[in-house]
């Protein structure tokens, strides 16, 4: 004969289990577990589905400052565009984000002349030389900015991103020739030399270092960019058209 003594407390126990368990399941373990110990316990509801969210376009996480003030970028914007100016071809040079390239190259180990020898005595070479550093690029790039703008106020009593194209263009070939023009031991000419190089590496260089935004420096060139290989190609005597590749391309190959 069964012994009963305990039935009480047993049944109360398999309530408790099977009620705490309903609610486990529904609220934290869901799934096959929470759908038996709960079924039959609380009626099936269905939720609708929800709707995909749309696409979101990705952020150009180059286009952030690292060097440069906010006047600085735009006085580099507004310089580089006279010098590789929009037109009927294509994007110049502020479409193409050099300003951005020529920021991140100041901030980097290239700016500071990491890899080159920066002592003293610094003596003027001959014609065929050029002179021997003795400022970094970061600091000859700012203050080659400043000189754009002090020519301007001198000349036009304006900023540089007040003026026109033609003023603009103005200032920038008074810099060009202004060998009187000192910068801390370096000259106009110099800074604009550097500026004008700097804009086109910005124009043509791969995307990933900030310019050449969306491959388009490339793309009016007809330039492939970073082709992992010309195998399929190679061969051909015609002219073959391709769509540019980044080296971001590979980055998963």
């Amino acid at each position: 004969m069964p012994d009963n003594t305990n039935q009480p407390q047993s049944d109360s126990r398999r309530k408790f289990l099977k009620y705490s368990g309903a609610a486990i399941g529904g609220v934290v373990v869901g799934g096959v577990v929470g759908g038996v110990i709960g079924r039959g316990l609380t009626p099936k509801t269905t939720e609708p589905a929800k709707q995909p969210e749309a696409a979101q376009p990705g952020a150009d996480y180059n286009q952030a400052l690292m060097f440069f003030s906010q006047e600085q970028f735009r006085l580099t914007e507004a310089a580089t565009e006279r010098i590789y100016p929009k037109d009927d071809l294509g994007p110049g040079a502020k479409e193409l984000g050099v300003a951005y390239f020529i920021d991140h190259q100041l901030a980097g180990q290239w700016g500071i002349n990491a890899r080159e020898y920066m002592m003293g005595p610094f003596l003027a070479g001959e014609a065929t030389q050029g002179n021997f550093p003795n400022v970094r690029r970061h600091e000859l790039f700012t203050m080659g900015l400043q000189a754009i703008q002090n020519l301007s106020q001198t000349k036009y009593q304006k900023s540089f991103l007040d003026l026109g194209e033609a003023e603009q263009d103005e200032v920038l070939k008074a810099l060009e020739a202004g060998n009187d023009i000192k910068l801390y031991g370096s000259t106009g000419p110099v800074f604009f030399k550097l500026l004008t190089n700097f804009t086109m590496e910005g124009v043509y260089s791969d995307p990933l270092y900030g310019g050449n935004k969306n491959m388009l420096g490339w793309k009016m060139k007809n330039y492939p960019g970073n082709q992992m290989s010309y195998l399929d190609i190679i061969d051909k005597k015609e002219f073959v058209k391709m769509d540019p590749q980044s080296l971001r391309d590979h980055l998963s190959h």
